[in-house]
């Protein structure tokens, strides 16, 4: 007999799917990301030093849309896409 429980997948409270599900294509949020974590999100290698920091704006559902090197420039680029940003902090 096989432990079926064993091999499953954690499983996302529905809460959070809903909560992810209701702003997206609507509402964005910026994150600040190390460098490395951005080489990561697109496979190469990126010219910023690693110190500085860089923005993400994301989707609602962690889907990230761009990189910026400020939160500023982040934010203008939810607005240029129609996005909502909210902190999500």
């Amino acid at each position: 007999m096989t432990d079926h429980k064993k091999n499953r997948l954690p499983q996302i409270p529905e809460s959070e799917i809903s909560l992810a599900n209701m702003g997206l294509g609507e509402v964005a949020y910026v994150r600040e990301v190390p460098a490395q974590e951005v080489e990561r999100m697109i496979g190469q290698k990126i010219a910023a030093d690693p110190a500085t920091p860089l923005y993400c704006l994301y989707l609602a559902d962690g889907t990230p849309v761009s990189v910026s090197d400020s939160r500023e420039a982040a934010m203008a680029n939810a607005v240029e896409h129609d996005l909502a940003p909210i902190n999500p902090n």
